[in-house]
């Protein structure tokens, strides 16, 4: 579902020149599974994520959403894939019921097939009990399904969560990882790019960790705590990362 081979991201920089923010990064994620990224601030995961969402093109190196070139084709890979990261925009003057339905056309859902892949998502996430909630009136919580139903309302395979629980609360993180879960045992093919090792630990068997642009383990998790002699995840990522 997700190829990604070589892929380089570099920037010009007044002061230092070229920077290399993402450096020959390479990984596979099958459909059914969800890829934990880990790595520290400025590690390079969001511009890998943003690659593979299209918003940035490559410098170098090749990545491919369920067959899709994202250079080539990145229609056709924004057809097939959902983003949702912590910083997502919620409108303050629609209605959730609006607002993914705005979303669902832009993916080019409409009439009847519209309304009942809506009606699905709602029931499936708990919507419908503020379904005409205005965005400015919305909870944290409620904000935060509404970005899920969104990124999801076109059924796409691929997914991609940036920091999704990222300043939410217990309960609130809680929901959003029991709808991840949901989403994987669907069959989506998933990368969840967190700071929280709990939850990798909870979502995730394979996990890549990323510093300094570069992938500098991937694997199992279980293959990666006895290959590096450390079966804490917190202790193995400062291990690698420091």
């Amino acid at each position: 579902m997700i190829h990604v081979e070589n892929l380089t991201k570099s920037f010009r920089d007044l002061r230092r020149g070229t920077v290399v923010a993402v450096d020959h990064v390479s990984f596979d994620v099958g459909p059914g599974e969800v890829l934990g990224l880990l790595g520290p601030n400025g590690a390079g995961k969001t511009t890998t994520l943003r690659m593979l969402c299209t918003v940035l093109k490559p410098t170098s190196g090749t990545a491919t959403i369920a067959g899709f070139d994202v250079i080539a084709q990145p229609e056709k890979v924004r057809a097939n894939i959902g983003f949702l990261s912590a910083n997502t925009a919620i409108y303050d003057r629609m209605s959730a019921w609006e607002m993914v339905e705005y979303f669902g056309k832009l993916y080019g859902l409409a009439g009847d097939r519209l309304r009942q892949r809506m009606e699905q998502v709602f029931a499936s996430l708990q919507m419908n009990h503020f379904r005409d909630v205005l965005g400015a009136k919305m909870s944290t919580g409620m904000r935060q399904k509404v970005s899920i139903a969104r990124a999801i309302v076109h059924d796409p395979p691929v997914l991609i969560f940036d920091e999704p629980t990222l300043g939410l609360d217990v309960l609130v993180a809680r929901a959003v990882l029991q709808n991840v879960e949901q989403l994987r045992d669907q069959g989506k093919c998933i990368i969840y790019s967190t700071h929280t090792m709990r939850e990798v630990e909870k979502l995730c068997r394979r996990v890549a960790i990323i510093n300094h642009g570069q992938i500098v383990t991937c694997g199992l998790l279980d293959d990666l705590r006895r290959r590096h002699g450390q079966h804490d995840l917190e202790e193995l990522f400062f291990q690698l990362v420091t």
